[in-house]
């Protein structure tokens, strides 16, 4: 499988990149439960078919320079990614060091769980995202479906809360 090495990202990228995408959910569980599931073995493959497979690099406890391959639906996007951000409970952000695909520059996520009053949590996701000058044209028309397609991630893990209470 091809391995195309990306540059690295940080907290500013999620301000500073040419596409950021942000969703807000509210999922109906408690920080602690939305925590645990995020840090999980399964973490958000559990959530729906969004991601079809995580493997998590590090030994717990995890924490910044974890490392972790995900491999996304269909499965045939795959991607390595390392932890800059850690802070137990609460968030975590993390850069894609390499993927499987060539268009990628660099790729950032960022995860803020936090409380909503009477057992739910505030979802915010960033993800963050810089094509390659080669890429930049067609994914800047393709923007709204990428965005689309990440959008079910968010809404696939609110699904799966209201299922569990």
């Amino acid at each position: 499988m091809p391995r195309f090495t990306l540059e690295t990202a940080d907290p500013e990228f999620f301000t500073t990149a040419p596409h950021i995408f942000r969703y807000a959910k509210r999922f109906a569980a408690t920080p602690e439960r939305v925590w645990d599931s995020l840090t999980s073995d399964e973490s958000l493959a559990a959530w729906g078919p969004s991601v079809t497979k995580i493997t998590w690099l590090s030994p717990r406890p995890f924490g910044v320079g974890t490392s972790r391959e995900v491999a996304l639906a269909p499965g045939v996007v795959k991607v390595h990614e390392t932890f800059f951000r850690w802070e137990d409970g609460r968030r975590y952000s993390f850069a894609v060091d390499h993927a499987n695909i060539p268009s990628l520059r660099r790729f950032a996520e960022d995860y803020l769980i936090e409380p909503a009053g009477d057992s739910q949590t505030q979802f915010t996701w960033i993800v963050a995202i810089e094509p390659k000058p080669a890429f930049a044209l067609p994914f800047k028309a393709l923007a709204p479906v990428v965005k689309a397609a990440f959008g079910r991630l968010a809404s696939d893990g609110e699904r799966y809360f209201a299922g569990q209470v």
